[in-house]
């Protein structure tokens, strides 16, 4: 979507609206995978349930009446299972129940594409490859047809067995995509694998205790089929390793709400971009970034003691006290006493030159006698 209806709706704080428009701005924004755009009637339709007008089970039999009336399209027009899947999804996202089981998984499909695709909620019988733009054409290794219902169980059942207990949220992530990315190249519908894959995900991490309540879905979904695709592909003549460095970034956004960008270009399996080697430049720019506002706060301290009548060493001890303290940190005539080694009553001495030049400001709620530096 060029124009996002819904994003005032999620920036609000009434929490009812917010979790509705959050529902169906992911429902809509995940057709993208698809290359399907649904119709302006959807979008007025999940205002409607938004704005508490009518219930989600009005929008659903409002979108199936609207199409029940309406001249059969051409099959190319897939405007009809844009909006009845998106319609669908929200109903799903908007629903409290979850059960992590492959029978879950294999029933959001059923729900999802009931009525669209003759095999909704089957597991398909027949092997797929897929060409893909972000492998030059070439396509990931699928599950096979005759070990699909033992594969899709074999990874629940090892999900169910991992604990995330003790895990930095580095590793939880970590692991996360590596799950989401394996239930996904299993692929076990002939269609509407990664529609399923979202919604079953984001449901799991609520489970989890994550509330995933942002746009990231619905502004970048086929970036994470892109991510998906990369982190189940190997080409050792070309030096290509299957990776989940940017299905990562992608999660790390969703739940923590970082700002990793998230370009379809970098995942093409010849782009030199790197998210590691980012993530250390980034790292690197904020060390050199806040050493220069070191410099520059000492230097200013520097020029400032060097305007003032008073002796090398109320200087120097002056600025050693700024150095330790910065413009944030509170201190008294206990702290400068034992930071400059000099006397109480020195001490004392040295906060009234303070005071006196404008370098420090009292400070109140932390108790008699107490500043913090005011340049």
């Amino acid at each position: 979507m060029n124009y996002d209806p819904f994003k005032e709706y999620i920036m609000q704080t009434e929490p009812d609206k917010r979790y509705k428009s959050y529902a169906w701005n992911t429902a809509i924004g995940l057709q993208a995978v698809d290359g399907l755009k649904p119709s302006e009637y959807l979008i007025n339709t999940a205002i409607e349930n938004i704005e508490g007008n009518i219930t989600m089970e009005d929008a659903e039999k409002n979108i199936n009446d609207y199409y029940n009336s309406k001249p059969r399209v051409s099959a190319d027009d897939r405007t009809e299972e844009a909006d009845k899947v998106s319609v669908r999804i929200a109903s799903i996202l908007s629903e409290k129940s979850f059960s992590f089981s492959p029978s879950e998984y294999i029933g959001i499909h059923k729900k999802l594409f009931s009525g669209i695709y003759k095999y909704a909620g089957k597991i398909r019988d027949y092997n797929i490859t897929k060409k893909e733009w972000v492998l030059d054409g070439d396509t990931v290794l699928y599950g096979n047809a005759a070990e699909l219902r033992e594969t899709l169980e074999y990874d629940f059942s090892e999900e169910k067995k991992f604990s995330y207990k003790g895990l930095t949220i580095d590793e939880i992530i970590a692991h996360l995509a590596f799950f989401i990315s394996r239930l996904w190249q299993i692929h076990i519908f002939g269609e509407g694998n990664t529609r399923t894959t979202a919604v079953f995900f984001i449901k799991y991490l609520r489970s989890l205790g994550y509330e995933a309540e942002n746009t990231v879905f619905a502004d970048n979904a086929w970036y994470f089929r892109n991510a998906l695709v990369r982190a189940n592909y190997t080409n050792l003549k070309k030096g290509i390793h299957e990776t989940t460095v940017y299905l990562e970034a992608f999660i790390r956004n969703l739940l923590l709400n970082e700002n990793n960008k998230l370009k379809n270009r970098y995942l093409h399996i010849n782009s030199h971009f790197n998210y590691e080697n980012q993530a250390i430049d980034d790292k690197n720019q904020a060390i050199d970034t806040e050493n220069k506002a070191i410099g520059d706060k000492n230097q200013a301290i520097e020029l400032k003691t060097s305007e003032l009548k008073i002796n090398i060493n109320t200087k120097n001890n002056i600025e050693k006290l700024y150095e330790k303290m910065g413009t944030e940190k509170i201190f008294g005539r206990t702290d400068i006493s034992l930071l400059c080694d000099i006397s109480y009553s020195a001490a004392g001495s040295l906060i009234e030159k303070l005071k006196k030049h404008g370098l420090i400001i009292a400070v109140k709620g932390h108790g008699k006698g107490k500043y913090r530096f005011s340049i």
